[in-house]
């Protein structure tokens, strides 16, 4: 995710104090990782080195002053650039449970249990994020359905795999 462009389109709304857009993206997006207060100031400061934001007021307080940040036609632009561009589907081609599978059948350890334990860890996690969808709010279950679907595909290869490990084994140990 770019946390950049998502902070630029939380501003689109209006301006905001960099608390504010921290608040904001832990709410509709950090559910699982929420950025750190040290992230968001180092990314307005970018955008705002970059032309994309600008300083909408400064507020003097109890602390340090509080800068009220404001997007400009830059940064609109950028975020429709950004969102109308498609993101590339990630292939796995080269993943690492496919390089433990293959490194377990060169050293004769096996590859099997190491198939049956990551099944088991899947299926941990997809009752995590079931029980998550079932009492979350409608963004939370389509984040959990996206998960969902990325872990019943990674289901299918392992059963996949598994059924042909005879296979790899001998295609890799040649």
């Amino acid at each position: 995710m770019s946390i950049g462009h998502t902070l630029l389109g939380l501003l689109e709304s209006g301006p905001r104090h960099g608390y504010d857009l921290k608040r904001a993206f832990d709410e509709k997006f950090g559910h699982d990782r929420p950025l750190h207060y040290g992230q968001v100031y180092s990314t307005m400061s970018r955008l705002l080195k970059n032309g994309l934001v600008e300083v909408d007021g400064i507020e003097a307080g109890g602390g340090p002053e509080r800068k009220r940040y404001a997007i400009t036609e830059a940064g609109i632009t950028d975020v429709e650039r950004w969102l109308a561009t498609p993101e590339k589907p990630e292939p796995y081609l080269q993943s690492t449970l496919y390089t433990k599978v293959v490194l377990a059948l060169l050293t004769s350890r096996d590859a099997a249990e190491i198939l049956d334990t990551q099944r088991s860890e899947h299926l941990r996690g997809m009752r995590i994020l079931t029980d998550r969808k079932r009492k979350g709010d409608l963004a939370d279950q389509l984040i959990c359905d996206h998960a969902l679907f990325h872990l019943e595909a990674d289901l299918r290869w392992l059963e996949l795999t598994a059924a042909r490990l005879d296979k790899l084994r001998t295609a890799v140990t040649r």
